[in-house]
């Protein structure tokens, strides 16, 4: 079992890889965002606009990487090296063996898909099975009804709301529903994705 909870290592796997976020990546970070539009959407509930140029992806990236209990990931496809999205792990805490689950988007072609679910069960893997997790958290906006929605089938358990808890982008006050997985619910947790994953290769 793993003991270096702030390993910048690339996680790996049946079609993603989570590859450490680097400045380098921030041309793709900008085409897998999409058109204005597109953008938008993604980044709604982020704590950031969408980049206009590539100066403003890198200085994103940078933040990220400059956060020392955070560790980011850009999300791959495995065959092709096309860069949908991000995510990370945050708020590390070994001593208490936790660690948060978060500032995920994926580019929206890719919405409904098979790739988060596979994205988490990756993270989540690394968390329980690695590094011997504890407790794995999520944050999200109370307005996201759509985050929320895929929390939940991911098996975590609401815990409740936070007040004005983080600032939005544009000045208003977040309330943060938050939620949790413990390792004891861990297993049946995995064993629902792993059949999720399984009945999405049998249709498609």
């Amino acid at each position: 079992m793993s003991t270096d909870w702030l390993e910048r290592r690339e996680l790996v796997g049946p079609s993603l890889r989570l590859s450490p976020l680097r400045t380098t990546d921030a041309a793709d970070f900008l085409a897998a965002l999409g058109d204005a539009a597109a953008a938008e959407a993604v980044t709604a509930h982020l704590s950031y606009h969408p980049p206009r140029d590539l100066v403003e992806a890198q200085t994103i990236i940078q933040g990220a990487l400059d956060t020392a209990d955070r560790l980011a990931y850009a999300q791959r496809i495995k065959t092709s090296g096309e860069f949908i999205g991000t995510t990370s792990f945050y708020e590390i805490d070994p001593a208490l063996r936790s660690v948060a689950i978060g500032h995920t988007w994926i580019a929206q072609r890719y919405w409904g898909s098979h790739l988060n679910i596979e994205s988490k069960l990756i993270m989540l893997s690394r968390a329980f099975d690695e590094l011997g997790a504890e407790r794995v958290v999520w944050h999200t906006d109370v307005l996201n009804l759509r985050s929320q929605a895929a929390i939940e089938r991911l098996g975590a358990r609401r815990e409740g709301v936070l007040r004005h808890h983080r600032i939005r982008r544009d000045g208003s006050w977040r309330d943060t529903v938050q939620y949790s997985m413990l390792s004891a619910e861990w297993p049946l947790a995995k064993d629902r994705l792993l059949r999720r994953l399984s009945l999405n290769d049998k249709l498609t």
